[in-house]
């Protein structure tokens, strides 16, 4: 983990050690790349990024502890100049929006050719902002989506969880009615027949996870 002065200093946050192991060798293999640090979840993320201020860091969105966006948002807010690029399995409108939101300067999956997330990272480090054109088209479409308000997102992910309305309303503590209009807005606003279709959607879309 030691390069020469100009190398573009990397850090890699990802909870699977060996993800963690092949994108080390990868990087530690270019003449003007070195790894500086390594992460396992969100917040060792943020640790040490304040520790060791890398030129570019390499996020996991789906960690423990803390997510990924919420890292990139934590480390944002440490340092405006920041530069992070998603590298994740999902590529959920909603996982795009989330990591750009917070400040993604890259977005990339971790299926994408080792010489693209070489070029990437260079692209980055030189202040560009790389989104592929198959992401990018994710987020345009999630623009004309309307947004789910917290406690409707609350309720779709009960609804994953397989509870029934009166199970949702004891899990949130609201009453019953309340949920059923939640459902009925969160199927109008994913332009969904009923709670099935409104599940799947959610789950094309990352809006909730299956845990």
């Amino acid at each position: 983990m030691v390069g020469n002065d100009s190398s573009i200093r990397v850090l890699i946050a990802d909870d699977h050690p060996i993800v963690r192991e092949g994108l080390a060798f990868l990087i530690e293999r270019q003449p003007d790349m070195t790894v500086v640090a390594e992460a396992g979840n969100g917040r060792e993320a943020v640790e040490r990024f304040r520790e060791v201020r890398p030129d570019i860091t390499l996020m996991d969105l789906c960690m423990p502890e803390m997510d990924g966006a919420e890292a990139i948002h934590r480390i944002r807010e440490e340092s405006s100049a920041a530069r992070v690029i998603v590298l994740t399995t999902y590529d959920g409108d909603e996982d795009i929006y989330r990591g750009l939101q917070a400040g993604a300067k890259g977005y990339l999956l971790k299926d994408a050719a080792r010489d693209d997330l070489l070029a990437v990272v260079r692209a980055v480090h030189r202040g560009k902002t790389c989104i592929p054109p198959e992401v990018a088209a994710k987020l345009a479409d999630r623009v004309g989506n309307r947004e789910l308000t917290s406690r409707e997102r609350e309720v779709l992910q009960q609804i994953a969880y397989g509870k029934s309305n009166q199970e949702i309303a004891a899990a949130l503590f609201i009453a019953e009615g309340t949920v059923k209009a939640h459902v009925n807005n969160l199927l109008a606003k994913l332009g969904a027949n009923d709670r099935t279709q409104a599940l799947t959607l959610a789950l094309k879309r990352g809006i909730v996870r299956l845990e």
